[in-house]
């Protein structure tokens, strides 16, 4: 082979390779260059009453990549899907079981009593109806236990045809939640590599939840949560020697590009909440986290930020005539091979 048609070849190969990323989409600002997550915060939140597996469902239909289960301990040590250590902003606990100990808090209740309760909708648009969604389980707008949210889980993944991630949150800092938190996603077959991350505010909690998975020969993806200040004073390289991500407040002084950056830098996931508008400007406002290169958003809408995600996906692939443009030179440099070959016989 001559040494031009050689060229010509070599070049052709070499254009031939760099087409192939390119056509699967521009490489992104995430930490694996992969899409950001959305994660619905919640459940669909801002739609329907927060954990609850009606809001789950319908986040989960709508497309969320990951469910959050914020995990408290009832009195009889069952871990239940509730956000606050009180009972009293999101369900009737007043008026059906009455103040313990001065209040409302999670731990002074059994779970036969909590299921009791009735889960109201709170903040957004939430409401206890979202148009053409029947949810499938009896009681949809009740209290879950973790495992009720675990066993829903694997049910609607099968059902969509796709892994849907759990994301669960330990609320409250002690060895017997983050032991039993661990040990319930051991216990349902969740193994290394699935889609889980188990998050916390304390990061003593993810440090015990990392020393105790590495005995056990588990290694889920934890997070470190708190604002931007906060997880820069416990230190990115720190946090990195146990953590895989951290989940930082996107109203925080000092979130914003840079953080991410410096997180990436240190190998670290960065995952933001909370996106809770549900105006005009939502769409703006994802659009500019996922040009930052944010790996996640806990969103209160799922469908707005999956909405944005497609749009901003959609903007990283080469306009049509980049395209053609592409596809001539291809053509071009075929056709010089051919010829040359030719010549040469």
């Amino acid at each position: 082979m001559s040494m031009n048609l050689k060229g010509a070849v070599l070049a052709l190969a070499a254009a031939a390779s760099l087409a192939a990323p390119f056509a699967a989409q521009a490489a992104l600002k995430t930490l694996d260059g992969k899409a950001p997550l959305v994660i619905a915060h919640r459940g669909a939140s801002g739609y329907l009453p927060e954990h609850t597996l009606g809001g789950y469902e319908l986040a989960i239909k709508m497309g969320a990549d990951y469910i959050e289960p914020d995990l408290q301990l009832t009195k009889d040590g069952q871990l239940v899907a509730m956000h606050d250590t009180s009972l009293a902003r999101t369900t009737n606990v007043e008026q059906v079981l009455g103040q313990r100990n001065g209040g409302y808090r999670v731990g002074d209740y059994t779970l036969a009593e909590i299921k009791t309760l009735t889960v109201n909708p709170s903040g957004g648009l939430s409401s206890t109806t979202y148009p053409g969604f029947n949810p499938s389980a009896a009681e949809p707008y009740r209290v879950p236990t973790f495992q009720e949210v675990i066993d829903f889980t694997k049910q609607q993944s099968a059902l969509a045809g796709r892994e849907i991630g759990i994301y669960p949150e330990v609320k409250t800092a002690g060895l017997e939640i983050e032991t039993k938190v661990l040990d319930t996603l051991v216990a349902n077959g969740y193994k290394t590599g699935d889609k889980v991350f188990i998050q916390s505010f304390n990061a003593s909690s993810i440090q015990n939840i990392n020393t105790r998975q590495t005995q056990l020969g588990y290694d889920f993806q934890l997070v470190v949560l708190g604002s931007a200040n906060a997880i820069g004073t416990l230190g990115l390289a720190n946090i990195a020697q146990y953590a895989d991500g951290v989940g930082v407040s996107i109203g925080s002084a000092g979130m914003g590009e840079s953080f991410i950056a410096a997180a990436h830098a240190a190998n670290l996931k960065v995952h933001g909440y909370t996106f809770s508008k549900f105006d005009d400007t939502a769409n703006a406002q994802y659009l500019e986290w996922y040009g930052y290169g944010i790996d996640g958003v806990f969103s209160n809408y799922t469908d707005k930020a999956l909405a944005a995600r497609t749009e901003f996906l959609a903007a990283q692939v080469p306009e049509p005539g980049t395209w053609a443009m592409f596809g001539l030179g291809i053509a071009g440099l075929a056709v010089f091979a051919r010829r040359r070959q030719q010549a040469a016989a």
